[in-house]
């Protein structure tokens, strides 16, 4: 009954992503972006779907994955620089341009933080303090490789194609505040990971506290020999 339901969540997630993928391939205003923005997506769904088998994640996490890239897909219907909701967002906080790529960005980090968390806490045994630490680093190399592989991109296609890719919007320095912003979203997730945990588990703090290295801890080769 327990996998029932479980297997009958994974598909709900799944169908309200199909839904919205579906949606932004309708009449794209720039069909080419729409491709371009979409070929991560071609690559990690299938990965995503292959893993719940292999290593499922909870709850929680693939949620936080869904919502994401519902977001991201929502942008690659306009583009980025011409989303709607972006444009009230820029209203509203009095920017000088469409606020949305911003949003998404700072998304990255705030929603999938926790499944980085997750996927680092059970293969690599992290524990206390590392938890919090490890998903904002990887977060921002995460979001590095990203503005790499989004340039290289943008030099490959069209300079109008690229362009709209970049979303740049003017900025020069469009990657790096990207970046910050994926990073300080990873950091407001953890902190709240971190206040849960100290509200619900009471060992939470001695664990938070433990940057502890065993003795014993050496690198490969270099083992103290016996005598």
């Amino acid at each position: 009954m327990l996998a029932l339901r479980q297997h009958g969540f994974h598909l709900s997630l799944l169908a309200v992503f199909a839904l919205t993928w579906g949606w932004s391939a309708w009449r794209p205003l720039h069909p080419d972006d729409w491709l371009l923005e979409n070929y991560l997506v071609f690559a990690a769904l299938p990965v995503i779907l292959v893993s719940t088998r292999a290593f499922p994640l909870s709850r929680v996490s693939y949620t936080l994955i869904t919502l994401f890239m519902c977001l991201h897909v929502i942008g690659s219907h306009y583009t980025y620089a011409e989303v709607p909701f972006g444009f009230a967002l820029q209203e509203w906080i009095e920017a000088e341009r469409n606020m949305y790529d911003r949003l998404v960005h700072f998304s990255f980090g705030l929603l999938l933080a926790y499944p980085i968390r997750e996927i680092l806490v059970r293969l690599a045994g992290l524990r206390g303090f590392w938890t919090y630490f490890f998903p904002v680093d990887v977060t921002f190399a995460l979001s590095s490789i990203y503005e790499i592989i989004e340039w290289l991109a943008a030099r490959t296609v069209s300079p109008e194609l690229g362009i709209a890719y970049l979303g740049s919007q003017g900025d020069i320095w469009d990657a790096q505040k990207d970046m910050l912003l994926a990073g300080l979203g990873s950091m407001v997730a953890m902190l709240v990971v971190l206040a849960l945990n100290l509200w619900c588990n009471a060992s939470a703090r001695k664990q938070c506290s433990n940057r502890y290295i065993p003795a014993d801890n050496q690198a490969p080769g270099e083992a103290t020999p016996r005598r």
